[in-house]
């Protein structure tokens, strides 16, 4: 690339869409040079990378021990019982995929409202909705007690004529997940093509330059290929978007259409869909805060990004208080005796701690977000969010197990303990999102390499769409490096 292509001069009025959004005198090869480093060089992963990773792995390792002990053993193991049928197993699987929603509204929704400020954390919150997914998706296919039967769930020919259940929530949840999980990982991998023949251009070892060569697709930079890259894009950012919605309100599809007291409300799809976000948020906000201390990526993820994402997690924070509220409206308020047992179990029954915690972690602590100086510091962004991460289980854990220990018929009251496999099992997927996520650190671009230096070509005051002397669209062969 020519290195007259590298220059900090403006040439026009700077966007003022992307003020705030990178600090710093930021040049094409700067940006280029300090995001592809990462995983270039062994150097910039020094002693919290290899803590983290050694964290993960070892707590990866009693998720299969977890899997083992239950394969041996049956769901049995688990503290699961009559009349609470439904234990962790779900509730993890719920709170997982909150955990990725955040992930695709900044992926394809923020694309498509062309939302600049989405550049420096869409990376990682892809790969977050991705990992998360893989935790969520073991649950309910152990939760069955035979997963090797799991195939069943597709309709597939077979010689005996079976065919899947339609009217079982466990099928809407097979087809919401898995077409969720596809379109994320085609979304993800697309979105990397770019950056793969960056890394492929850059480096010197002949092993990962052949590596990255494959991923990459043959990409060149060329004007044909930024064109269906922007095509290819729009249509995953189309098909993504209404996932949003779908996938948790379909799932939360697996609880209103039961007519257990307390989930039975036409509240829930919306009410579930909020929640994900602002489980979502919180999780982007935990990994943002280290990771650009760490990489010294403050000039990339600025305190511009750190407050939208806060102002997210407050939105969403805040129609999820509505539902509680309307939870308390609809039961106290119905006229039906055991809908007021219901709420007053929840919360002076013998779970009452936990629905009061929950309502301090995801009510009143979050709203601290409303100052400004709280949303500039990240101590304070870091710490709420991991609070409303525990507020957001706990919710699950109200909704699951209380509702389910107290039925219409006295006969049917029990209660719920959970055992150290429900512990471990929840641990180690806890292990296998912080593995998968630092190996991701590792070998991919965590940050979006050539949507950065669109904004370096923007802030020079070239603004969207422009062309270079060579003709390309406004990227500027941001992906390759090859004539350097």
């Amino acid at each position: 690339m020519d290195n007259s292509l590298h220059t900090s001069s403006s040439s026009g009025p700077v966007d003022p869409s992307v003020a705030g959004l990178m600090e710093g005198e930021q040049t094409f090869e700067s940006v280029t040079e300090h995001l592809a480093s990462i995983v270039l060089r062994q150097d910039k992963h020094k002693l919290p990378w290899w803590i983290m990773l050694g964290i993960g792995f070892i707590l990866y390792n009693l998720l299969g021990l977890a899997l083992t002990k239950l394969l041996l053993y049956g769901v049995g193991i688990w503290g699961i019982n009559q009349p609470v049928g439904w234990g962790w197993a779900i509730i993890n699987f719920v709170w997982w995929i909150g955990i990725g929603h955040a992930g695709t509204l900044i992926s394809a929704f923020l694309l498509l409202m062309r939302q600049n400020w989405r550049a420096s954390i869409n990376r990682f919150a892809e790969a977050m909705t991705i990992f998360a997914v893989a935790c969520a998706g073991i649950y309910p296919i152990f939760h069955t007690g035979r997963p090797w039967c799991a195939y069943w769930l597709f309709p597939y020919p077979n010689i005996l004529g079976m065919w899947p259940q339609w009217r079982s929530p466990l099928l809407w949840d097979v087809f919401a997940v898995s077409t969720y999980a596809s379109v994320s990982i085609l979304f993800w991998f697309v979105g990397l093509i770019p950056d793969f023949a960056t890394l492929r251009d850059r480096s010197e070892n002949m092993v990962v330059k052949k590596t990255y060569g494959v991923l990459a697709l043959g990409w060149r930079g060329a004007s044909e290929h930024w064109n269906r890259y922007e095509i290819a894009s729009l249509i995953l950012a189309g098909l993504s978007t209404p996932l949003v919605l779908s996938v948790h309100s379909i799932i939360s599809f697996d609880f209103s259409i039961g007519i257990v007291p307390g989930w039975h409300a036409t509240i829930f799809p919306p009410y579930f869909v909020a929640g994900a976000l602002y489980a979502g948020f919180a999780m982007v906000i935990i990994l943002a805060v280290p990771l650009r201390k760490w990489y010294h990526l403050e000039e990339f993820i600025t305190q511009k990004h750190m407050d939208w994402c806060a102002k997210m997690m407050l939105t969403s924070g805040l129609i999820v208080v509505y539902g509680y509220a309307m939870e308390c409206f609809y039961g106290y308020l119905s006229g039906n005796h055991i809908e007021i047992r219901m709420m007053e179990f929840r919360q002076f029954g013998p779970y009452g701690a936990a629905y009061w915690f929950l309502i301090i972690c995801n009510g009143v602590i979050p709203q601290a977000l409303w100052i400004p100086k709280v949303r500039y510091s990240n101590a304070a962004l870091f710490f709420i969010s991991v609070v409303v991460s525990i507020g957001m289980w706990l919710e699950r854990y109200v909704i699951v197990v209380v509702s389910l220990t107290r039925d219409y018929l006295p006969s049917s009251w029990g209660y719920f303990k959970p055992t150290i496999w429900d512990i471990l099992m929840y641990v180690g997927t806890i292990g296998q999102f912080i593995f998968l996520f630092f190996m991701f650190v590792r070998v991919m671009p965590m940050i979006n390499i050539f949507e950065m230096r669109e904004l370096v070509h923007k802030k020079m005051g070239h603004g969207h769409g422009t062309h270079d002397e060579e003709g390309h669209d406004g990227q500027l062969g941001l992906a390759t490096e090859a004539a350097e």
